[in-house]
């Protein structure tokens, strides 16, 4: 990035931050360009520049003759989802209707709109990098790597995301690592590794829902916990369920989880991390969007961060990120289970594929990664606020929504009497998918998400 985008880009963020934190209010005039050129110092092509980007996002909008404007519509006039609370959950057995299959066979579906799936779109990957690595490959080098592998990963592969982890996890090295076929596997193999079936996992409510089909082949009884839209897991209603239920493993994503958006601060990762350390129950993060934060410079806090008792088993992809075909995941299980997830891992896929371990090892040794997600996260979060902008616009009085720090998922309540599962068919013969909420829970919740 050459100094004169950084710059543009730089005040477009800046701007966008204080319309977004109401300095600047819907429908109020911004600073002229020439107003911002004199008193920046910057040219006007710069100002000019992060006009258009703004514009682009959808949070100013010009005006013949006058100048730029907020738009009438703020993100901020916005109330968050209000999620029920009642007693605490009872473990639940999973069993899912038809409507699962549904959904996944919509998302799929050559014509269809699909904006029930959290897939990256492939024009937003590096393609052209991996592209270019994989013509430079010679017949000699292709011969090594087109073998099976070893079971634990590509050891330089290792290394790369051991080098990812500065700053989150001092003490993660290549040797801590085992490489998987995606997340999903590494998910899997953690929960094995800990859990029977019958067994009962505390889960967030609501949940990827594709856990849910893991949880019902793998015989795992769950019990739900409240899960806050902006603030995460209810650590309280943690507690309180944990004094009535044999609770054996636990599996919460932390950062911009699958389907709130929602980001745990540190304080509360730190509470959860530490009540769970006192019971010597695990848990396993699912960290996969843990890239794909809009805010700051850093990736936010691993709960990884804050055990003490080698108690959290981290996992995560770069599927969201870089290349969800290459299915190129990892668990990080602690000295405490690393031998019995590196067994499961020989025992039932053997290994990962070794080609895309050398390519992705290859992109990320060569600074392209930062790069890349630099300009993911942007593009991102200006098709999310398009996004929340277009729900506040043209979706009915009472509409609910969290506008979320990272990630790129919406979590929509909708008015009073609106059910998702009758929406859902509706867009489905429109040939747009959608995810209903209550398809997000085993028991029956968040039908009017």
């Amino acid at each position: 990035m050459d100094e004169k985008q950084f710059r543009y880009q730089h005040l477009a963020e800046e701007i966008g931050t204080k319309i977004r934190n109401g300095t600047y209010q819907p429908g109020e005039k911004l600073p002229s360009i020439r107003q911002l050129h004199r008193r920046l110092q910057l040219s006007i092509s710069t100002v000019y520049q992060a006009f258009v980007e703004l514009e682009t996002v959808g949070l100013i909008e010009a005006r013949p003759r006058s100048g730029y404007y907020v738009r009438p519509v703020s993100l901020k006039s916005f109330r968050p989802p209000v999620h029920a609370t009642g007693k605490p959950a009872k473990p639940r057995k999973v069993e899912l209707d038809g409507m699962v299959n549904s959904v996944l066979t919509a998302m799929h579906t050559p014509g269809i709109l699909s904006m029930a799936s959290s897939a990256t779109a492939p024009a937003l990957l590096p393609f052209r990098r991996f592209t270019r690595i994989l013509k430079t490959l010679s017949a000699a080098e292709m011969e090594k790597r087109i073998g099976y592998g070893v079971p634990q990963g590509d050891a330089e592969l290792r290394r790369q995301i051991a080098r990812r982890t500065l700053g989150v996890m001092p003490d993660a090295s290549a040797e801590a690592i085992i490489i998987t076929n995606g997340c999903s596997e590494a998910v899997s193999l953690c929960l094995q590794a800990v859990l029977s079936p019958g067994d009962i996992l505390a889960i967030e409510a609501p949940t990827h829902f594709g856990f849910l089909q893991l949880f019902r082949e793998l015989g795992i009884t769950v019990v739900e916990i409240p899960t806050h839209p902006r603030d995460g897991v209810d650590a309280d209603a943690l507690e309180e369920i944990l004094k009535q239920t044999p609770v054996q493993c636990c599996l919460f994503m932390p950062n911009f989880q699958n389907p709130l958006g929602a980001l745990m601060s540190d304080e509360r990762k730190e509470r959860l991390v530490r009540l769970l350390n006192r019971r010597e129950i695990p848990v396993i993060e699912d960290d996969i969007c843990g890239e794909m934060f809009f805010e700051g410079n850093r990736r936010p806090a691993l709960l990884k961060q804050f055990d003490r008792k080698d108690l959290v088993m981290t996992c995560s992809s770069f599927s969201k990120t870089l290349a969800p075909g290459f299915r190129i995941g990892w668990a990080i299980p602690g000295k405490r289970f690393r031998e019995k997830v590196l067994r499961l891992k020989a025992g039932t896929t053997v290994c990962t594929a070794m080609l895309d371990q050398y390519v992705m090892a290859r992109f990320l040794a060569d600074g392209s990664a930062e790069r890349h997600l630099r300009s993911l996260r942007q593009k991102i979060r200006q098709q999310m606020t398009k996004t929340a902008l277009a729900v506040e616009q043209y979706f009915p009085p009472g509409t609910r929504l969290a506008v979320p720090r990272g990630g790129s998922l919406l979590w929509v309540q909708l008015p009073r009497g609106a059910d998702g599962a009758t929406l859902y068919r509706q867009a489905l013969e429109r040939k747009i998918a959608i995810l209903p909420g209550v398809v997000c829970s085993v028991s029956g919740q968040f039908r009017d998400y």
